[in-house]
This record gives structure tokens, sequence and C-alpha cells, in this order.
């Protein structure tokens, strides 16, 4: 088995691995994140009981239980080149020995399940309202650094995506990965299901103009009218593509969730986004714990 040297994988003094600051045995084999790091606190002031808080930059770690279900809420920051991190030493956390820096003969899954903000595209779907994602479909090229491979309904999906957008090798190489069925099932009733884009961007990449001109001003509407069978785009935000396309890669189990603070088409924002976040969070651990995923 090779060892991974050093400089690939960095762990402190204490054992932990760099970014996270976690050892292996301070990280639930079911994990939330979220993008605000104040929001860590949000989702563990629900927690029975908390066993530990870790913190390094933006990264901040509580791992503790609700009943007899031990969880792990961890911020990520905003973007899919914070996913990568977070993702590939959550994968580390569990899946190499770090004594031996090789890789375990066997691996372990873990269940990710992000409590996030976004906007909607569609007018039908409210601020106020829950998104959890079919898809994460990537305009930011993260993937596109990895060796991936689509099934057959991805490839069709990226095909009339591009088409339909008009997307060029100038914007984006757009890429696309499933959530994870076994727990996107759990999250049907009360929530709006649908392809989720994420974007390099907060402002000129969503079709934002402040003081400067978007190169595709028509991209926006081009997101909100794309349909392919059954599948539409429902939202946007920054995050979820590369959350599903590592967590595939990796062999977890993705799923992202998001309390809609933008409709992007009826041009509302939420008068209380905190409350909808509380709102998102609640009704999202009572399933976690009670279908015990």
């Amino acid at each position: 088995m090779n060892r991974i040297a050093e400089s690939e994988l960095i762990i402190n003094s204490r054992g932990a691995v760099y970014h996270l600051n976690l050892r292996p045995e301070e990280l639930a084999s079911t994990i939330i994140t979220v993008g605000d790091p104040d929001r860590v606190a949000a989702v563990s002031k629900h927690f029975d009981h908390i066993e530990s808080q870790f913190q390094h930059r933006e990264f901040i770690t509580h791992t503790g239980t609700i009943g007899s279900k031990r969880l792990s809420v961890v911020s990520t920051g905003i973007g899919t080149d914070n996913i990568d991190i977070v993702f590939n030493e959550l994968d580390a956390l569990v899946n190499i020995d770090f004594e031996s820096r090789t890789i375990k003969p066997t691996l372990t899954p873990l269940t990710i399940i992000r409590f996030g903000t976004s906007g909607s595209l569609q007018a039908d779907i409210p601020v106020d309202s829950f998104v959890a994602s079919t898809h994460g479909l990537g305009i930011d090229n993260l993937l596109n650094f990895y060796r991936q491979k689509n099934n057959e309904e991805e490839n069709y999906l990226l095909r009339e995506f591009v088409a339909h957008t008009q997307l060029d090798n100038k914007h984006a190489s757009p890429y696309i990965a499933a959530a994870s069925t076994s727990v996107l099932k759990h999250f049907v009733t009360g929530f709006h299901q649908g392809i989720t884009v994420t974007s390099p961007g907060f402002y000129g990449p969503q079709g934002r103009v402040l003081r400067l001109g978007l190169a595709n001003p028509d991209l926006i509407d081009r997101f909100t009218g794309f349909r392919y069978g059954n599948h539409r785009i429902t939202n946007f935000e920054m995050e979820t593509s590369a959350m599903y396309g590592l967590g595939r890669l990796l062999g977890h189990n993705s799923l992202s969730l998001n309390a809609i603070v933008a409709n992007r088409i009826t041009k509302e924002f939420s008068k209380d986004g905190g409350a909808a976040v509380e709102n998102l969070i609640i009704k999202a651990l009572a399933t976690i714990v009670e279908n015990n995923i």
C-alpha cells in the first residue's frame, strides 16, 4: 500500500487533520455541514449533549448526541473550494490510517447533509420554503479536476443543459452528480425537489448586476426555463455540486437541504431568513433522528 506523503495529507501536532483540526475519534458518522461558522452553534444547541468543540480558521466542528444519535456539525465556509477541503479531510478521517499514512483496506461511508440557504429560480418556490436537491449541477469546474463518470441520465441532463443555456468553455465545463437516494427519500414532505445549480460566485455568476455588466445576461432566465422530463432547476447556491460529486467519488451519502431566502424571479427576499433557517434545522434534525439517518 502506497504511503501518503506529509505534504499531501497534513496532520498537525495533536494528530488532527490540518484544516478541520479533527482526530478520527472526534467525528461522528452522520455529519451536518453549514456554510456559516455561526450556524454550527445554531444546530448544536439542539443537541442533548455536546462532547467536543474544535475550530481552525472558518472550520468549526461540534460533535454530540440527540438521544442515542451521534452527530457532528461542521462549518465549511462559502464555495466549492472549501467543500474540496472539507470532504477530502472528512474522508481522510475515516478512511486513511494516520499512523501508517495508508488507505484502510475497508472503507467507511459517511452520511453528509448540508443545511444551507439558497435563491429560488422558480416563481412557485417561495421564500421561506425548503428545497432538497435531487442533483447538483456545477458551473464552477471543481469536479473537472477529478476523474468522474456519469450515468446515462446524467449525461442526457448535461447535454440538454449545455444546449439550452448555451454555456461555452469560456464560462464553464458543467458537471452533474445526483443526491444519495437513500437519504433523499426521507426529505419529501415539506420539501420542493429539483436540480440545484452551483455557481463559482455570488454576483456575476448568479446574474446579479451592481456596477459590472454580465457576459451572459440571459443565463438566469435560461436556468429557470430548463426542463428535461420531470427535471427542472429549482435553485442555485455555491456548494451542492461539489458535495454530490466528491461524495459519490469517495463513496459517501450526500444530501443538500436549503432554506430559500430569496426568489430571483419574484425579486423577493425573506423578511426573516434566520427563522427560515431555524425551521429547516428543526425539521431536518427531527427527520435525521427519527429515521436514524
